[in-house]
């Protein structure tokens, strides 16, 4: 019988950070959640873009500079961030980078009608 739970010993050792790109991976998705680790080379970047979902982001390792919205933020690990659906954001990895995402449900008012 399997477990109910799932259980990552080690999330940071889930993706390897490529020569000059960026690796992701679905970690756990459900009809609800979906939680994804990336690895990004130093100096790779997810342009700006927006997500039609509320997330969380967690650095996990190395640091990176972040715009959330219209600010600049720099993180590093441990540095973590609540993203309301829409909010534009973006990510460059300053230095080789491990960062969780989980895309949460949409809100009530979020979802479309």
């Amino acid at each position: 019988m399997a477990a109910p739970y799932v259980h990552i010993e080690d999330l940071e050792r889930t993706v390897e950070i490529p020569s000059n790109g960026i690796l992701s991976r679905t970690v756990y998705s459900d009809a609800t959640v979906s939680v994804v680790v990336f690895g990004f080379d130093a100096g790779q970047e997810l342009s700006e873009h927006t997500a039609a979902r509320p997330a969380l982001l967690h650095l996990l390792r190395g640091e990176a500079r972040l715009t959330v919205g219209g600010d600049t933020v720099e993180g590093r690990a441990g540095t973590w961030i609540h993203l309301p659906a829409g909010l534009p954001h973006s990510v460059y990895a300053t230095t080789p980078l491990v960062m969780q995402l989980v895309l949460l449900p949409a809100s009530q008012a979020e979802s479309p009608t």
